[in-house]
Formats: C-alpha cells, structure tokens, sequence
C-alpha cells in the first residue's frame, strides 16, 4: 500500500490530490488540497506552498506528510501577462491645467466664463471684469457667501464686480448657495486649489442633477467658450474627453507655449515562426491575433525596440531570464493573447488627477525557457520531505485524465482547462491519442482588464470584481441586482452599504470604493471575460480539433479555477450552440468540482504507469 500524490502547480493555485494504491494496482482517492501558490509559477518559491498544500491535504485523513510515498509534480509552464498600450498623444500642461471631477454636491448649473480670482485678492477685482471666485478650505462657506454678497454686489464702500462662478475647496457649494444673492454655477471638493494660477481666462459648468456637462467635454465647446483657434482646439481634445460624464468641469486657458505633445509609439510586433510576419500594435487586437496564426509554428515573439510593445516584451523576457540562469538559457515568447481594450492616462498637469481614455491593447505572453526548473524544485522537494519526488506530466494530458472521472463523460473527449495564466485545450481520441496545446491567456488577464478599464487602484478588487456578481444596496432593507432582480431582507443592511455598488461574496457584502456605476462595471466585467475566454477556447480547441475544425468536437469538459467563474461557463455555452457541442463544468471525481483535474490526473497516470 502507498501514498500518491499529485501536485499541480498553477499561476494562483496550487492543488493536491492523494490517493491511495495498493499492491495489485487498485486506487483510491482520500483527499484534496489547495493553497495559494508562493512565487512565479515554475520557480524554487513554489516549494511553499507545495508543502502547505500537502500538509494540508494529509491532515484530513489524519497522516503526516512522512507517510506520502511519492509526490508526482506537473511540468510547468510559466506565463506572464501585460499591458501594451496603442499610440496616445500626451498633453503635457505647465503652468495650468483643468479640473474635471465628479463631485456630489456641486451647486447652482450652467456655464461661465471669466478670470480666476483667488479670494484673498479680492480687493484687486475690476467692475465690468467677469471673475471665477477660487477659495481655499481656510474660508469657511459662511466667509465666503459674505464676500461674494459684498463684492458682488457693490454694496458700501466697494464698486460691484462681476463673481460669475465659484471653486470651492471644502465639501461646501450647497452651504454656500443656499447664502449668496446671485445664483452662480458653483463646484466644490477641489483638493489642488492651491495650484490654480489667478488672473487666467477659465470656462466653469455645472450640469443639471442627472446630467453631464456638455460644452466643457466637447473641444468646439471649449474653442467657444474661451475662444481658441483651431490649433489650440485640437490640444484640448483629450482634456475634452477627460471630462466625459462628469457633472462639473473647469478649464483653464493656458499661457502661449504651455501645451506640448508627446507621440509615445506603439511599436511593431515581430512573430518568428513558419512565416516570419510584422504587425503594428495599432492595427488592434484582431490583426494581430491574425497574424500569430498566419505565422504559423511561433518559435519567438519579439517587439521593436523603444517602443510601447518593444519595451514591454523585453521585460517579461528579462523577468523570465530569473527562472534559468544557466548560460545556454533559451528564452523564448512562444504564444500571445491580445484584447482591445481602453485605459485611463493621466493628463499631466492635471489638478485633481484626471484621466483621458485612451485605447490599449492588452497582453498575455507565454513564455519559455530550454529548461525549466521543475526538476530543481522536485530535488529541494525530496530533501525537506524526505519522499521521492517526480516530474511527472503535461497539464493538458493530466488535465485531460482527471477530466474523465467526470460522471457521464466518455471517449472521445476534448477538455478546456482555464487557469489563472494560461488556457490549455486537449482532445483525446477513441484510442486514447492526446493532442494538446498552451495558449497565452486566462483569469489574470481578465483581472488586468477590469483594472485598466475601471480605473482601478487595487489589483485586489478587480480581481473581487471578475468573481462575484454585483447589487446596488438602495434602501437598508432592499438590494437591486445587476440582473434587475429586488431582493428584500430581513435584517437592516449596514447603513454604510447605502447607496452603494456592493460585491456578493459568500462571507457578505464588500463596498466596490470606486464611484463607478453598476451598469459599466457589469459591461466591463463581461466583456474582459468574453475577449479572453470565449476567444481563446475557439482559438485553442481549433488547434487541437480532428482536422482543426471545430464541428468535429461533440463533448468539451470544463477545468480548471476558472471555470468555477459564475458566468464564464454560461458564455462558453452559449459560444458553442452553433457547434452542437456539449459543454459544461466538469465534476472530477464526482466531488470536486472543475478543480483538481491535473492532480487528479498525476495519480492516476502512476497507476496507468504500473500497470
């Protein structure tokens, strides 16, 4: 009798299965395992968490790690994703700038224009001047209702001069208009105040509750405005576009010179293969997707150098050379992914850090060394466990074998196994054949995506975000839910959840920060999920099918955590109707679920072996 065990590690998992086999061969599964797994898949720093994952496992069924008699591992292969952006035009303002955020209390509505005047030289104001009052959250909003009421109505000593709107750096415009005379356009919550330049020509406008601002976030509104020439309309476009969606906005016209551009390039993709191709980044996603597979069988993926794609490439290739040092180190980008998307670029100079979307291309790279060091971690292995260790397998054909144990599967069979890194596909044929593949891209891509797209500061929530699904806390005691659904509760929801976009977790509610309304947040999400997984299923299962065509697949069992996803699995299906193919989450063991396949797998490929 012996102790198997089977150990997967992935990009963010590692999983375990030990079985137990006796001496004429039979096998029985006792227990599983998984923890996070510690340090790049594929280097030394996964011996952690190989050995929580085992203790872990073992101490389920009462035993200690001593007792395993072997310990099979996975081959690995590393995968690493980035961000590669198209080509942006950078507006770089040095001396002034704009402000275009979304505050929730501004006050008053419509458009001004006029000089900015700091409060404290308020005395220096002109009649007949039109001026934007700026004040400093050292004025409290009773200091400053009185001094626009005094100024701005030339009542005693003091000649009347024009106050046309206000920019408030206290959380104050309501208090402030609720005291003043005259009713102006009044934005509040401007954290930089003390950066506004005075005496410079600036537009204001503060759109109606539930609406956006609408000349400030059109250039030709702007040109109108502040009367710019067409040159100078052309520099405000992304500071226009910045201020999309927002409920108030001021712009500022810069001092002759001020405004310079900067053209980052995007670079050109080389692809090394059966055929050697070129492919701009800016032809977009779906070139160069056609290109990789134009080219054939790809030995290497390079970038040109100093450009956006360039300089991203050579860092995945630099942070691979970490995982084999060895002088005839081989490392090679064999595979990529790449999605359209959109990311936020600061505008430099900006006040109150504002953002211009800009489109992107994201990046997922597999990448290969001659030698990974799977067997340098089973030797470290086999010292501080004192058990042998062996490198055992391919993920797609263990994958493929834990897949079966899925009750009502058969031969043949064609498996999707979506990780974290990577999306592997493998059909195995009436005689057992297996033909597998590795292709770039999978759950942290997704995360990558949300992140960019959203804004986002925290990896973390994005991840949270591809995970769970979302409900806006309305009332204490009612939710609505992404899917339009009212849900009513018993008990009051905490009163800091109100009026909120809350996370759906199995351990309660998490607050999403981010003022981001539920509707984009949803969109964002489904549409990473769908230009990752939908196109590299296709992608993948072509490579794999008989005769490549995807008709010739009748059954596709789903793996890997991923396919735990609430949505992904659904998509896929829906992806696959045309095919009449049967799809679905795999159950391997008939316990576990989409996970633990390729454990699984390992186990019984040694029983397969000894016999």
């Amino acid at each position: 009798m012996s102790y198997i065990a089977g150990v997967d590690i992935g990009n963010s998992t590692t999983e375990v299965c030990v079985g137990e086999v006796t001496g004429n061969g039979n096998l029985t599964f006792l227990t599983s395992a998984s923890c996070p797994t510690t340090g790049t898949k594929g280097t030394i720093e996964n011996v952690y968490s190989v050995k929580n994952a085992l203790k872990l496992a073992m101490s389920r069924i009462g035993r200690e790690t001593s007792d395993i008699d072997l310990v099979r591992l996975n081959e690995a292969a590393p995968v690493i994703g980035d961000t590669a952006m198209e080509t942006l035009t950078e507006t770089v303002i040095t001396d002034s700038s704009m402000i275009g955020h979304n505050p929730s209390t501004p006050a008053g509505a419509g458009q001004a224009v006029g000089e900015i005047l700091l409060i404290g030289n308020i005395s220096r104001g002109v009649p007949g001047t039109p001026y934007i009052l700026a004040a400093s959250a050292e004025h409290s909003y009773e200091e400053v209702a009185a001094v626009v009421n005094q100024y701005g109505s030339g009542s005693g000593q003091h000649d009347g001069i024009d106050i046309v709107g206000i920019i408030l750096q206290a959380d104050e415009a309501v208090l402030v208009e609720n005291r003043i005379h005259k009713k102006v356009p009044i934005i509040d919550e401007v954290r930089r105040i003390d950066r506004l330049p005075d005496g410079v020509p600036a537009a204001i406008e503060v759109a109606l509750p539930g609406q956006t601002v609408r000349m400030l976030s059109n250039p030709y509104g702007i040109a109108t405005l502040l009367g710019l020439n067409a040159e100078e309309t052309r520099t405000v476009t992304p500071i226009a576009k910045s201020l999309i969606g927002k409920r108030s906005a001021v712009v500022l016209k810069t001092p002759g010179g001020n405004i310079h551009e900067n053209i980052l390039p995007a670079g050109e993709i080389y692809f090394h293969g059966d055929r050697n191709i070129t492919i701009n980044l800016d032809e977009g996603a779906d070139k160069i997707m056609a290109a990789a597979a134009d080219a054939g069988d790809i030995r290497d993926i390079s970038g040109q150098p100093d450009t956006n794609v360039g300089n991203m490439l050579s860092r995945i290739r630099t942070g691979m050379s970490e995982l084999d040092k060895s002088a005839e180190a081989d490392i090679r980008i064999t595979d990529i992914l790449a999605v359209d998307t959109l990311a936020p670029v600061l505008i430099s100079g900006a006040l109150a850090g504002e953002t211009c979307l800009e489109k992107a291309v994201g990046i997922a790279a597999m990448v290969k060394t001659q030698k990974l060091p799977m067997q340098e971690i089973a030797d470290r292995l086999k010292t501080e466990l004192n058990t042998e260790v062996k490198v055992a397998g391919v993920e797609a054909v263990m994958a493929s074998l834990g897949a079966l144990t899925t009750p009502g599967t058969k031969l043949p069979l064609a498996i999707l196994d979506m990780g974290g890194g990577s999306t592997d596909a493998a059909v195995i044929s009436d005689d057992g054949h297996v033909t597998m593949t590795h292709q770039a891209g999978a759950g942290e891509l997704v995360s990558m995506l949300i992140q960019t797209e959203l804004g986002l500061s925290d990896r973390h929530i994005a991840e949270q975000i591809k995970k769970y699904p979302l409900a806006k806390v309305e009332s204490l005691f009612h939710m609505r839910m992404e899917n339009g659904q009212m849900t009513f509760v018993d008990e009051s929801i905490d009163p800091r959840f109100f009026g909120r976009v809350v996370l759906l977790t199995e351990s309660g509610l998490i607050r999403i920060e981010e003022e981001i309304p539920m509707e984009k947040i949803v969109q964002v999400r489904r549409e990473a999920k769908r230009k990752v997984f939908v196109t590299n299923a296709f992608r993948a299962l072509r490579k794999v099918a008989p005769e490549h065509n995807l008709r010739n697949i009748s059954t596709v069992v789903l793996v890997g955590g991923s396919a735990e996803d609430f949505e992904i699995p659904e998509m896929l299906m829906e992806a696959f109707t045309d095919y009449r193919i049967v799809c679905g989450r795999g159950n391997i063991r008939g316990s576990e679920g989409p996970r633990n396949a390729v454990a699984t797998g390992l186990v019984l490929s040694y029983v397969g072996e000894q016999q």
